[in-house]
């Protein structure tokens, strides 16, 4: 239903004689729309106040596009309305304001949500080789242990490691229908779906690709591929702040993001950055906290001990400083890293340390999840409750 605007008018004769009616003003502006918008000039309330006297006419305007070339049309359709429509002689002012929207609030969810996926966690890293990959592989496998189904995006898209953590490299996608269009169907393993570029690629191909064109992969994985009902998805990015990072989060409602760091300064310093990334006023995307990686090297043979090679607590005292929650640590364990190469990730061993430390991981980030879920509004909130170890969805 369109909104009743009320437009001042004064009409009054001038010495020629001529009067123009504020009608037959409003009606010529009423074949007008404005740019961005979808009804006319009138109708819309972009149209604020109008007065004439005489052969005089001043139209008041307020339009939301900031462009000089919006604001030069809108003037330019005005004046030929009101001298085809009205008068040919008419003296014509026109003020034009520009108002434009306001800025997204804080909690507001950004990018185009996919119907069936309640929570979207990004797993990022301000540098490469901290097992960003690993934690994310290994959160999955914890998270659908846990009862939840979860899916994986490797967006990763020159450096793609999913298919050969969870052994399905040589696995293609499939082709199926839903409503009448064709979508990708993820590839499957140990209860988590996967889709990656890795699946479309050889492996002694390197990815030669721009922003744009890394993008649209990206895109066509994430909007053109048949997810299901999903609890979790996790989204595997590069390392650093880039183009992908920032096409991910204009596409994507991500609920929050993860930072996974080693104890050492200059990975610190890069996990810094990549916290201070999803902060920026302009993205705003929760940071649930960081995770450190690497934390300490236990030896097989004497399991007790603790070797802090790469110093002590680091990523501890970066999410202390920071003011986010430190979700945990992760020991340097060579089974970790044999897991992963023999595509059967490390937290799926039962009875271990690494499963232990995963489990308490996850459990982290699900209750941060939930503290995060607490300000979206009821019909996008995804309530999760923690028992015993075991957690559970409710819708």
């Amino acid at each position: 239903m369109l909104q009743t605007h009320k437009i001042a008018v004064l009409s009054l004769q001038n010495s020629s004689g001529m009067k123009l009616e504020k009608q037959d003003i409003l009606n010529a502006l009423e074949t007008i729309t404005v740019p961005g918008e979808g009804q006319n000039m009138v109708a819309s309330g972009a149209v604020k106040n109008v007065m004439t006297f005489g052969d005089e006419v001043i139209v008041d305007i307020t339009i939301a596009n900031p462009s000089l070339q919006a604001k030069k049309k809108t003037e330019v359709e005005i004046l030929k309305a009101i001298h085809e429509k009205v008068y040919e002689k008419a003296k014509i002012t026109i003020n034009v304001k520009v108002d434009t929207p306001t800025v997204t609030p804080k909690n507001t969810i950004k990018g185009k949500a996919i119907p069936g996926i309640k929570n979207i966690i990004a797993v990022a890293s301000g540098k490469g080789g901290v097992g960003k990959s690993t934690v994310t592989a290994n959160l999955a496998v914890t998270l659908a242990k846990m009862g939840f189904n979860v899916g994986i995006l490797d967006a990763d898209i020159y450096g793609p490691s999913m298919p050969i953590m969870f052994d399905v490299e040589n696995e293609r996608p499939l082709a199926v229908t839903i409503d009448g269009k064709s979508k990708m169907k993820p590839v499957e393993n140990y209860g988590v779906k996967i889709l990656s570029i890795g699946f479309f690629t050889q492996p002694n191909q390197a990815v030669v690709w721009r922003g744009p064109m890394a993008a649209k992969a990206l895109n066509q994985m994430i909007f053109d591929a048949h997810w299901g009902e999903l609890d979790f998805m996790l989204i595997d990015l590069p390392p650093g702040t880039g183009d992908i990072h920032l096409s991910i989060m204009q596409s994507l409602p991500i609920t929050g993001a993860v930072v996974v760091s080693t104890p050492q300064n200059v990975a610190l310093a890069d996990a810094k950055k990549g916290v201070a990334m999803f902060q920026q006023e302009s993205i705003n995307v929760p940071v649930l906290g960081i995770i450190e990686n690497m934390a300490y090297f236990t030896p097989e043979e004497l399991p007790d001990n603790k070797y802090y090679i790469f110093g002590q607590e680091g990523a501890r005292n970066l999410a202390a400083d920071l003011n986010v929650r430190f979700l945990g640590e992760i020991p340097l364990i060579q089974s970790i890293r044999e897991a992963g190469d023999l595509g059967r990730p490390a937290a799926m061993q039962t009875a271990t340390l690494l499963e232990k430390a995963f489990e308490k991981i996850t459990q982290n980030v699900v209750e941060e999840v939930v503290k995060r879920n607490d300000d979206l509004p009821p019909t996008e909130a995804i309530k999760i409750t923690t028992m015993a170890g075991c957690s559970a969805v409710k819708k």
